[in-house]
Parts: C-alpha cells; sequence; structure tokens
C-alpha cells in the first residue's frame, strides 16, 4: 500500500506540476481579408507541431476571429484576456486592427505579438505589443529603392485606401523615399469596399506614370489593376505585402502579371535552415506553397515560444503566476536577438519591432502553382535613404 500510495503521489505531482500554457490567435477568419487570417492561422498551426511544449508544460491555442473588423479586434483581446486566461497573443494581421486591439492589451498588460501588422504606430509608445514584421519605413523605402533603382521608375501614382492606416503609412513612406531620389510621386484615393476605381485610374493616367503603387489589401488592389489595365496602361504594378494572396491573381488575373510587391518572405528565396524545413513541413499538411502571412505567423508563434521558455527557465514559478508570467514574457520578447525563423534571422528591438530584411516578389499568373509569387530579390535596412 505505501508503494502504491508511493506512486500515486509522484504521479499526482508530476500532473500538477505540468500546467497548460494558453495562448491566443486573434485574427481575421471571415470578412474581407479572411484569406490573411486562415493563412496566418495554417502557419501557426505548422509551428505548434514543431514546438506543442514549453519549459516542459503543454500549450493550448485558442483561435478567436475578430471577423476582419476594429471593433472585434479590440472585443477578441478582451476574451482572450479576461475570458481565456491567454498567458500571450498572437495578432493581429492588419495595422488597424492591432491598433485597436492592442490599447486593450497594453491596457490589461498582456503581450500580443503581430505576424504582419507594418505600421509603426502599433508598437510606438508600448511595452506589450511587439511583431515579427518590418515597420512600414522599410517597407515604403524598399519599394523605392527597388522602383527607382532596379526598375528605372521615375513617375508614380499612388493609390491609398483612407480607411487603412497600413496603406496611408506604406505611402508616405514611400513618397519620402521616392522624392529623395529624385522621382515624382502622386496620389489618388479609395476606401475599403469600392468596387468602381475608373475615376481614380483615369486621374492617375493624365500624369502618364511609369508605375501605379498600389498600398492597400488584395480585394481593392486587384480590382484596381484590372480597370488600370483596361483602361490602357502599360507600366508597372507595384504594392505592399497586402498583394501577398492568392486571392490577387483569382480575382486579378492576367492583369496581375508581372506585378511586383514587397513582403517579408518568399517560399523561393528560403533564408535559412528552418524556412526550408518550414516550407516542407506547410507542402505536406496543406498542398500548396506557402505564403508570407503563414511564415511570419509560424515565426511569430515560435518567438512567443522561445521567449515563454527563457522566462520560465530563469524563474519556474511563473507558471503558476499569470500576470508575472505576462510581464515575464514581454521583456523577453524584446530580448529576441537573431533569431532563427522562416523569414530569416530576426532581431526585436528596444521598440519592438524586428530588424529585418525586405524581399521583393513577382508574380507570375501562368506560373505554376509555386512559382506564381516568384523571389525577385531584396532590399537590405542599410540601402534604405532613413
Amino acid at each position: 500500500m505505501k508503494k502504491l500510495f508511493l506512486v500515486a503521489f509522484v504521479v499526482f505531482s508530476l500532473v500538477a506540476f505540468a500546467a497548460t500554457l494558453k495562448v491566443g490567435a486573434v485574427l481575421p477568419m471571415t470578412g474581407g481579408i479572411s484569406a490573411f487570417g486562415q493563412m496566418a492561422w495554417e502557419g501557426i498551426q505548422v509551428a505548434y507541431e514543431l514546438k506543442p511544449t514549453v519549459a516542459g508544460h503543454e500549450v493550448k491555442l485558442i483561435l478567436i476571429d475578430n471577423r476582419s473588423e476594429k471593433t472585434e479586434a479590440a472585443n477578441a483581446v478582451a476574451r482572450a484576456t479576461d475570458k481565456e486566461h491567454v498567458v500571450g497573443i498572437i495578432g493581429q494581421i492588419a495595422s488597424s486592427h492591432s491598433l485597436a486591439g492592442g490599447a486593450v492589451a497594453e491596457k490589461k498588460h498582456v503581450p500580443m505579438i503581430s505576424p504582419t501588422s507594418t505600421n509603426p504606430l502599433v508598437t510606438q509608445g508600448k511595452k506589450y505589443i511587439s511583431r515579427a514584421c518590418f515597420i512600414d519605413p522599410f517597407q515604403g523605402g524598399a519599394a523605392a529603392v527597388f522602383a527607382f533603382k532596379k526598375l528605372g521608375v521615375k513617375n508614380v501614382v499612388a493609390f491609398t485606401d483612407v480607411e487603412q492606416d497600413y496603406s496611408v503609412g506604406l505611402t508616405n513612406y514611400f513618397i519620402k523615399a521616392f522624392k529623395k531620389f529624385g522621382g515624382k510621386v502622386r496620389q489618388v484615393f479609395y476606401k475599403t469596399g469600392d468596387q468602381d476605381f475608373t475615376a481614380q485610374v483615369s486621374i492617375a493616367l493624365k500624369y502618364h506614370p511609369d508605375a501605379i503603387y498600389i498600398t492597400g489589401y488584395y480585394p481593392e488592389a486587384a480590382l484596381i489593376s484590372r480597370q488600370a489595365r483596361q483602361l490602357g496602361f502599360k507600366g508597372y504594378i507595384l504594392g505592399g505585402d497586402g498583394f501577398d494572396a492568392p486571392e490577387l491573381i483569382k480575382i486579378g488575373g492576367e492583369a496581375v502579371d508581372g506585378a511586383y510587391f514587397t513582403t517579408h518572405y518568399n517560399a523561393n528565396g528560403a533564408a535559412t535552415e528552418l524556412s526550408k524545413k518550414f516550407v516542407k513541413m506547410y507542402k505536406e499538411k496543406y498542398g500548396k506553397p506557402p505564403s508570407a502571412f503563414a511564415a511570419l505567423a509560424f515565426d511569430a508563434y515560435l518567438i512567443l515560444a522561445d521567449s515563454l521558455e527563457r522566462a520560465l527557465s530563469k524563474n519556474p514559478e511563473l507558471v503558476n503566476d499569470l500576470q508575472g508570467l505576462r510581464e515575464a514574457l514581454a521583456k523577453e520578447i524584446r530580448n529576441t536577438k537573431n533569431f532563427e525563423g522562416a523569414s530569416g534571422y530576426i532581431t526585436i528591438n528596444e521598440n519592438g519591432d524586428a530588424v529585418k530584411s525586405v524581399v521583393v516578389a513577382v508574380v507570375r499568373v501562368n506560373a505554376p502553382t509555386d512559382k506564381q509569387f516568384d523571389f525577385a530579390g531584396i532590399v537590405n535596412p542599410e540601402e534604405i535613404p532613413f
């Protein structure tokens, strides 16, 4: 009986010690940019297969749909924090959603790491909000470098979505860099959900641009591209990471063939050994090549898990102190240095921003699936003029 009691006590102690660490994933699984959320969730699940436990404790993923809405983005963070009691959050995708949800996370002292929100305001002045991606000054500047120095573009019309913080910011940083090189930029404006861009395209064509630069998301970008080609535009179509979804080709068709866009990752330009492993695992699981959104969400999960590991290795007792572990996790995320991810080697600086290179992809509509968004080059931080 004593032996049975001892065995039972040991088993009970081990079970009691092994806690469950809840991690929230707040993503747009439905609504206007649901393709981004679905790709990100796929990347997170691949990362979870690689690392389902942290410091001997099970990780449980809690997926919450923000429905591609700003208000729901804030509500989802509150639910993850107050109802699900997550230790940290992966999210959100759009900068406007991260700004809304981040305000809640910051107030509640819950660490949140965005895979893809690039607007500088997302992390500005925040202690608990970080990201796995570069910020728009890098992206806008990289687009200007590539357009002016690699493509020889001198005259651009920028199409800006006035309802998206991401689009407004990205346009401004592109203009700042492009003008430093001596290029000309004019702007036209539209809103999320618009279908007819004839007026904006007609205005743009009056300036005889070498390129149009569309800084919004794929639904409108694809339609703008189609209507621009229909009205006779022959120049380059350029964009940001909002282009990076298969739906761009489904909606835009031949009109987006040859378009260039800045992004965070391309499966045909694997930067690390982990990147190659990620591509293999993702293709085996989903039967298609991974997008940048999948790769960055993969990285965001692994950065969060690695940071949790470091926090618990320093103080194992934090596993029983949710708020204490949240505080430690936020600090460790910002202590991430030269972390090997699918999208390259990542350092999170004191502002919570990832320091890394910008990838340029080109659209090949008629290529095999894994080459439709092909690798076109890299722009390094030192090439950007600010």
